[in-house]
């Protein structure tokens, strides 16, 4: 079943154009992401999808009857209102029940709750108002009567998020869904897409995240539209297909072309009538050759300053903010070209400890000694602050007019910019025209040629393309020096460090020896160890015991009676339990504790009875 009919969509930017006459169709069910380098037009068509933008050509036809929901990279929410209050400030029928409902009881309007409680009834709400706050649990914002104003950047993101989940839209159009999302909301956020019954669309830089959801993968490239039906890894492969492919034919292009100019050039007299054919075939075929290949990738090889014996010493580092302790006494001792990742939930101190480092924050307590020659290239989460009316080759003029590749190798300013695949059509640009992505990358050519030798990056991969970002990673990988990488781009991760820093709670600091992956399945295997450990045994008859036996022993039959009151008992407690979910006056944790308890109960329920089952055959 049709969704969504996109025909000969076309938009421009002033004399940036960056698609035209796209055409393409999304069905029911279907998980899309969208595929393309910064600045090719990704958010913009998104934009288009949503509502929040127009196109100057072409038309999006959604099927009638269908709800949208839009995620956007930067979105808007009211600072006015409390957390609670912006989720039901939606119009969908049952959030206006619930929001009736949580009225009604805190005005304490007895008629006015006994038709919400009806209402509630009859649009079958209860579980809704339950999934409201597991999703906002989940997104970790457990303060619902908090104001959204007091809320930093990355929780009004997992708010706005938490909002299009909710809401439960037949279509979801999510713009960089795991920015500001620490690795367990990821996966939560992974798991809860594979199975929402939405159809989405989609712009992520999250490669895990593109191979365990989507199944269709559309690639923007060169203001065309790719599709490819499978995964990232798919995807990879049928687009390397594509580059040789479209290599061969343009070099059959280019060949073919040679000998029309030939025939061009040497017969101006047979021009006539019946040649007009191939003078106009000519044309076509001088386009084909003359088709710009885009395949050409960022290429990093800046030279890194030599590193020393001593790199970096930490010595018992602590630091707290109030009451918070976000380090309790780390001490560790660099290796040289040792390559750290730092995880852990946000709110546990992974910027804090990078800003201690590089000495932009000072420690309550411990010491930081760094070696003589040792070169810090800091890229902050924030990144720089451009002077958006300066142009893009007078950024890179103010740090350096040479820039040291290594082996003799020196390129000039507008060099580095070819190098980074910044053409000279955008040399003299202005920087506020730049797409989100483009401006990370100029800002990552700033730290580079400056040439560290010790590398610091704090969320790299937000709002990088993925083409850039393989060269990024195989940059890092052959990086001759020391980095350390706070990312939740778990892909990136296992491709790059030979370690992790586990950052915890209560400021503590474990080391891991390997990949986020080996973590992950370390923490798997402990917890399904664990499940072994805790759970009951039930004991199951034997066949002959059941075809042999006509009548309950004693003992059995104290055991019989014993479980028929232990599950009444718990089903009490579990209808109890369910009630406390339902009525909606449970805070943050305690919603998470009910719920693991309801799933407990039920459990133990079902174990239980399958043992009475049994024995009740004979009673």
């Amino acid at each position: 079943m049709n969704y969504l009919q996109v025909d000969n969509l076309s938009k421009s930017y002033g004399d940036l154009e960056l698609f035209k006459n796209l055409s393409f169709s999304i069905d029911k069910d279907q998980k899309v992401a969208l595929v393309a380098r910064n600045g090719a037009g990704k958010t913009s068509l998104l934009r288009i999808l949503g509502g929040k933008d127009t196109q100057d050509s072409g038309q999006v036809i959604f099927r009638k009857d269908i709800s949208v929901g839009y995620l956007e990279q930067d979105p808007t929410v009211n600072s006015e209102l409390t957390v609670i209050d912006e989720v039901f400030s939606s119009s969908n029928a049952i959030i206006t029940a619930i929001r009736e409902y949580e009225e009604a009881c805190h005005d304490h309007n007895t008629q006015r709750l006994d038709k919400a409680i009806h209402q509630m009834d009859t649009l079958k709400a209860w579980d809704y108002e339950v999934k409201i706050k597991q999703i906002l649990e989940q997104l970790k914002i457990p303060n619902f009567e908090q104001k959204v104003g007091e809320l930093s950047g990355g929780q009004r993101k997992r708010l706005a998020l938490a909002n299009v989940l909710i809401n439960g839209p037949d279509i979801l159009i999510l713009d960089e869904p795991t920015n500001h999302l620490d690795v367990e909301m990821i996966e939560w956020l992974e798991e809860y897409m594979k199975n929402s019954k939405s159809t989405l669309i989609m712009v992520t830089h999250d490669r895990y995240f593109l191979d365990r959801v989507c199944d269709v993968i559309y690639e923007l490239d060169n203001q065309q539209l790719f599709r490819y039906k499978g995964n990232y890894s798919y995807f990879l492969q049928k687009r390397e297909e594509r580059i040789m492919n479209q290599n061969t034919e343009l070099e059959k292009a280019r060949s073919l072309y040679k000998k029309e100019l030939d025939w061009i050039n040497r017969t101006p007299s047979a021009r006539t009538t019946k040649a007009k054919y191939r003078i106009d075939s000519f044309n076509d075929i001088k386009e084909a050759a003359h088709r710009k290949n885009n395949q050409d990738e960022v290429r990093i090889d800046v030279q890194s300053s030599r590193l020393g014996t001593k790199i970096l010493e930490i010595e018992h580092l602590s630091k707290s903010f109030d009451q918070l302790k976000v380090l309790n006494g780390f001490t560790y001792k660099f290796s040289r070209f040792e390559k750290i990742g730092i995880v852990g939930e946000n709110g546990t101190g992974k910027t804090t400890l990078l800003n201690l480092i590089t000495g932009t924050m000072a420690p309550d307590s411990g010491t930081i000694e760094v070696g003589s020659t040792v070169v810090f290239g800091y890229y902050t989460q924030k990144g720089i602050q451009f002077d958006e009316s300066k142009k893009v080759i007078d950024v890179i003029q103010e740090v350096t007019e040479d820039i040291n590749l290594g082996n003799g190798n020196r390129l000039s300013p507008t060099q580095f910019l070819n190098y980074f695949l910044f053409p000279p059509s955008m040399h003299y640009a202005y920087v506020y025209k730049l797409s989100g992505g483009e401006k990370r990358r100029l800002y990552l050519m700033t730290v580079l040629m400056k040439n560290p030798n010790f590398l610091i990056l704090d969320e790299p991969t937000n709002d990088l393309d993925l083409m850039t970002l393989n060269v990024l990673e195989d940059y890092l990988r052959d990086f001759q020096g020391c980095v350390i990488i706070v990312s939740h781009d778990r892909y990136f991760m296992d491709k790059i460090v030979d370690s992790l820093f586990i950052l915890e709670k209560d400021g503590n600091i474990w080391n891991f020896p390997g990949t986020y992956s080996q973590l992950r399945e370390k923490k798997l295997l402990e917890q399904q160890s664990q499940k072994k450990v805790e759970k009951p045994q039930v004991v199951k008859p034997e066949t002959s015991e059941i075809k042999e036996k006509t009548k309950l022993s004693f003992k059995e039959r104290q055991e019989y009676e014993q479980l028929t009151a232990a599950i009444e008992e718990l089903e009490k407690e579990k209808q109890l339990v369910y009630e406390s979910l339902s009525v909606g006056h449970l805070k943050g944790e305690e919603i998470v504790k009910a719920s693991k308890r309801y799933e407990e109960l039920a459990r133990e329920i079902e174990q239980m009875g399958d043992r009475w089952l049994f024995l009740s055959e004979f009673a």
